[in-house]
């Protein structure tokens, strides 16, 4: 499979780059995520009203505007570089995709269009305390009540889970035949038995939480077993997160070289120096092939490859080590300034540590993409 970017792409990213550097310069985002919240719903209005970017990759029948994963990973890749503080991957990745893959037509129907809109922001909580992305090592059953189940337990590391007005809850279900099968629930932000508690996390521009189910009223929205639903969701999140941390690569490595031009030291810039040539070109190295494997990704999805699963996970592995590497070389060619708080530098280096273990570390999908090839 060849790719490359057409030229409405290309025009696309370029406004939507311009459009995110008015409105999330490092002020902002220093800005935000030292608020609870960690974003504003004006300013999340005005990304849906001014650019509708929420609806990007939802079907046209449900209020969307239809396009693939690679334009959505477009916007993933900009929002990385500017670390924009707003429930997208949370609302239009995550929780859209498992009700697009996973829910039944009468849920779909209720949902996306709001999403698409922005009217309505959502979270996906699938991961419990152990920490595992496996879905398989899930344990939160739901029992029934007459017409309506109640859900008990907890799910962790749910992203933007606090404020989200709608939750999706992945849990286990007994169905007719007396075995059980992994359906999606949906309950309200402010159901009676739900607590939400904010995690204290290292990267502030993301927040994660806590969620605390005792005895919560939910509506099961699927109908049947959303095992190779949430697989998808799985690999298609992957892949834009490994764009979205690309983009955060990207900029790190432009910026730290633009720094390193104007550093004078002995007389002369830094840039200069063979050490800081031998850091950039290992920057360069790492981010254009993290880039590719990404790039890939996204077009091999849209194009219904058979070894897609590999391919997520080679994407994913290559993007979390690449961004990592990037901010750690960047915090070095800062010298001294780049671990102070007043530099930006230490924005996307928590970012990138949190990016690198959110879905999964390039350890877990390397053991995922050699399972994948096996079968």
């Amino acid at each position: 499979m060849k790719f490359s970017f057409s030229e409405e792409q290309e025009e696309f990213r370029s406004f939507l780059r311009r459009f995110l550097e008015e409105k999330s310069p490092t002020t902002e985002v220093r800005r935000l995520m030292a608020t609870d919240a960690g974003w504003e719903k004006e300013q999340w209005q005005k990304v849906n009203t001014e650019l509708g970017l929420t609806a990007i990759a939802i079907p046209e029948e449900y209020g969307g505007q239809g396009f693939g994963l690679s334009e959505q990973c477009i916007v993933l890749e900009e929002m990385g570089r500017f670390l924009l503080c707003a429930p997208y991957f949370s609302s239009a990745v995550l929780t859209a995709n498992a009700i697009l893959y996973g829910a039944s037509e009468e849920y779909k129907k209720k949902y996306l269009p709001e999403i698409a809109s922005g009217d309505l922001t959502a979270s996906l909580a699938f991961t419990e305390e152990t920490g595992a992305w496996d879905i398989s090592s899930m344990s939160m059953c739901a029992t029934k009540n007459k017409n309506t189940y109640r859900l008990t337990g907890i799910k962790s590391f749910v992203l933007d889970g606090h404020m989200s007005d709608l939750i999706i809850v992945l849990a286990k279900v007994d169905d007719n035949s007396g075995s059980q099968r992994l359906a999606l629930f949906s309950v309200d932000s402010t159901a009676v038995g739900l607590t939400k508690n904010l995690l204290n996390s290292t990267d502030q521009t993301r927040k994660l939480a806590k969620l605390t189910f005792t005895d919560v009223e939910a509506t099961c929205i699927s109908s049947d077993d959303v095992t190779e639903a949430m697989h998808k969701t799985f690999l298609k999140s992957c892949i834009g997160l490994s764009n979205e941390m690309v983009g955060g690569a990207e900029r790190l490595r432009e910026d730290t070289l633009e720094y390193v031009k104007m550093r004078m030291q002995f007389g002369r810039s830094i840039a200069s120096f063979q050490v800081t040539k031998h850091k950039a070109t290992d920057m360069l190295a790492d981010v254009e092939l993290a880039k590719s494997a990404a790039y890939y990704a996204a077009a091999a999805f849209d194009d219904g490859e058979s070894d897609i699963a590999a391919t997520a996970s080679i994407a994913k592995a290559s993007a979390s080590e690449a961004y990592m590497q990037t901010a750690i070389n960047a915090v070095q060619m800062h010298g001294g300034i780049g671990f102070t708080w007043d530099n930006d530098t230490h924005l996307w280096f928590k970012r990138a540590k949190s990016s690198e273990v959110f879905l999964g570390t390039a350890d877990f999908h390397r053991e995922l993409m050699m399972q994948s090839w096996d079968q």
